[in-house]
């Protein structure tokens, strides 16, 4: 794999992070942190949408200028992300001066193409999507369905993005890439939606609202969101700027990840505007589920809105791993998950703490107790057992290549129990008990150096427990997927009685609690 390149959704920084804004940003982050498993050239992108009536709004109702109250808000999220060990590569803030920069010149050369025309227009606007509605798109009361509002009438002159008249080529596209939308159901729902597409308004008069991006050449116009927010993902990369290498190295985008709700302007509007400023669409579009809080959607109404960093404190969570794991794994490809503090708590003692934490720790331990830690030469083979770590490592690249990664953390779970069942069957402490020593050692090579490869592969969703995990195996973590050969443990002394660390205590331990 020469490159790979991924992206979040950019997050509207009219409210604080919670944990739907996570999901999706851990799950791309374990997307791009298996991919820097597989290539030295892997991007991941994510960032904030600052512009638009909402923010103009709270930041007066506030008393602060809109620009403060963006570098307040955008912090949260910077900090969000820090907390979670999302390591990504970039983050773009869409008030960011070589953003706008781009912008503009996006809309002027869509504009002198003539994709782009002033119109007189009349419509339901809802300030909540930002967004113009039908009267088709309203619920039986006349009120927008996601935000439960009625829209407000609002008649301007504004810009007009030519969508439908790249209608038919995107519905080509999609049904000659059956893949281009993952996971494929979501593809129908973008073809029903694109029969009655029409002409969308990319741009507000600036005395509806000022705090936008001007347009070049009419001093009355603010550019609207769809040119404004959807274009970061090129001009993050440099397009249209002095400096493009990146774009030309990393555009088309690998994979888009974004949510379900906003699939329509992933794969209708994006793809129009790529298709005008005739650039390649993105290989995939993947558009994850909701995350409900106990079976409920998240609400502020209801008030459980739920953080990220309230359940690392709820938990005593020093480092994120086990959040990550569980969000990473909450949910099918494309699928709706749930977040509840029961199951977490369950989940994750059961795969991080008994199932592979406990299998590496009680291994280490009998390699001490019965050889001093020591790696003997007569211990080392080819045990059958490589087989199935290879056959492992394999699915899990497969189900990555489709972005299932619940699914592929599932495998990883899968060959984890497969290892501890091989310690049940060949039991090392009766074969010491026996003095059966080559035997015993060797059943604890061949589970230690399996031990190697899961922590490659648990790496993206845990990676401080898989770097403790390597560490105490004297195994390097950075190691590339297609180079682990089973022969990373080596003979001589490998670990003392002191070295010897849970990677995770359960979260029920007394010693998971720092207060004792």
């Amino acid at each position: 794999m020469e490159r790979f390149y991924t992206t979040t959704a950019i997050d509207y920084v009219n409210g604080a992070p919670h944990i739907g804004h996570a999901y999706e940003k851990i799950l791309t982050n374990v997307i791009f942190r298996h991919f820097t498993q597989r290539t030295d050239n892997a991007y991941m992108l994510t960032g904030c949408d600052e512009h638009g009536i909402k923010i103009q709004k709270t930041s007066k109702e506030l008393g602060m200028s809109e620009q403060e109250f963006c570098d307040m808000n955008a912090q949260k999220f910077i900090d969000a992300w820090k907390l979670l060990d999302i390591n990504y590569s970039q983050l773009i803030r869409t008030t960011n001066p070589l953003h706008k920069s781009a912008v503009q010149k996006i809309f002027q050369k869509l504009k002198d193409k003539g994709d782009i025309y002033l119109h007189k227009y009349e419509g339901l606007y809802c300030s909540g999507c930002e967004a113009f509605l039908n009267e088709k798109d309203l619920d039986e009361n006349g009120c927008c369905p996601i935000h439960k509002k009625k829209p407000e009438v609002v008649c301007e002159e504004n810009y007009f993005f030519r969508l439908s008249k790249y209608k038919d080529a995107i519905i080509k596209y999609i049904k000659n890439n059956p893949d281009f939308i993952i996971p494929s159901f979501r593809a129908n729902e973008v073809l029903n939606q694109l029969e009655n597409i029409e002409d969308i308004s990319v741009s507000r008069s600036k005395k509806s609202v000022h705090w936008g991006i001007p347009v070049l050449d009419d001093d009355s116009q603010v550019i609207y969101v769809w040119i404004d927010a959807l274009s970061n993902y090129i001009t993050a990369l440099g397009y249209l700027s002095e400096d493009d290498e990146k774009f030309q190295k990393y555009w088309p985008a690998d994979v888009q990840v974004i949510g379900k709700d906003i699939l329509k302007f992933h794969a209708i509007y994006w793809p129009a505007i790529l298709m005008a400023l005739d650039l390649p669409l993105p290989k995939h579009i993947l558009a994850h589920g909701w995350i409900t809080i106990d079976e409920t959607k998240m609400s502020k109404s209801l008030g459980n809105v739920v953080s990220p960093k309230s359940v690392m404190e709820s938990f005593n969570l020093i480092q994120p791993d086990a959040l990550r794991y569980y969000m990473a794994t909450s949910a099918p490809c494309g699928k709706d998950g749930n977040y509840s503090d029961d199951d977490f708590k369950e989940k994750v003692n059961a795969h991080l703490a008994n199932s592979m934490g406990n299998l590496l720790n009680r291994s280490l331990s009998m390699l001490v107790k019965y050889f001093e830690g020591d790696i003997k030469p007569e211990f080392i083979t080819k045990a059958e057992l490589f087989s199935e770590a290879k056959k492992t490592i394999e699915n899990v690249k497969h189900h990555f290549d489709y972005y299932e990664v619940q699914e592929a953390g599932l495998k990883i779970m899968e060959f984890v129990d497969t290892v501890n069942k091989f310690v049940t069957d060949n039991a090392p402490w009766t074969l010491a008990k026996e003095e059966k020593w080559t035997e015993c050692g060797t059943v604890l090579y061949t589970v230690l150096e399996c031990m190697t490869a899961i922590s490659s592969l648990i790496y993206p969703y845990c990676p401080n427990i898989a770097s403790a995990m390597a560490n105490q195996l004297k195994y390097d973590i950075n190691t590339k997927l297609d180079d682990i050969n089973f022969n990373a443990i080596k003979e001589g002394h490998l670990i003392n009685k002191e070295d010897i660390k849970p990677v995770f205590l359960r979260l029920d331990s007394e010693l998971a609690d720092k207060k004792k």
